[in-house]
């Protein structure tokens, strides 16, 4: 039986997150994403890729040769720059600083938009008028944990 795909834009801050910690949702939802399974694509935007590089030059530059080695086995689809007139479209919804990441992770096509960041996305979570839900590491495991567990079953 084919499963059904699901596509999952990934915040900076839970990247972050789960490249410094090694626990919680945000390091769960990395493992997940290394293990390459056929039925989950990860995305982020080449802005949330930019904010993690310059986070950590800032206030942690020995673990940026860590990130930039890891990186690449998330096997993450980059979504490039969101265009000054998305940019436009966009502005007053979100924080000027988010308005990247809608965008990017609307232009991914995404299922989900994973973020760590209630304040700023918390009017656009309960909006309804995107393709995409938003949901905090957490509340995506949740979602999510069952159709992992049962791809890991070799018995069906």
């Amino acid at each position: 039986m084919a499963r059904k795909g699901v596509k999952v834009f990934l915040d900076s801050n839970v990247i972050l997150s789960g490249l410094i910690s090694e626990k919680g949702a945000p390091r769960i939802i990395l493992d997940v994403a290394a293990l390459r399974l056929p039925f989950l694509v990860c995305s982020t935007g080449r802005y949330n890729l930019m904010e993690i590089e310059r986070n950590l030059r800032k206030k942690m530059p020995r673990a940026l040769p860590v990130y930039r080695r890891y990186l690449p086995r998330l096997n993450m689809e980059i979504i490039p720059l969101p265009r000054s007139g998305e940019i436009k479209q966009f502005a007053g919804r979100v924080a000027d600083k988010d308005v990247p990441v809608i965008i990017s992770a609307i232009r991914s096509k995404a299922d989900f938009l994973v973020t760590n960041d209630r304040q700023h996305f918390a009017k656009l979570k309960t909006a309804n008028k995107y393709p995409l839900k938003i949901v905090t590491p957490a509340e995506f495991i949740d979602i999510f944990l069952p159709e992992i567990l049962r791809s890991l079953d070799t018995t069906e």
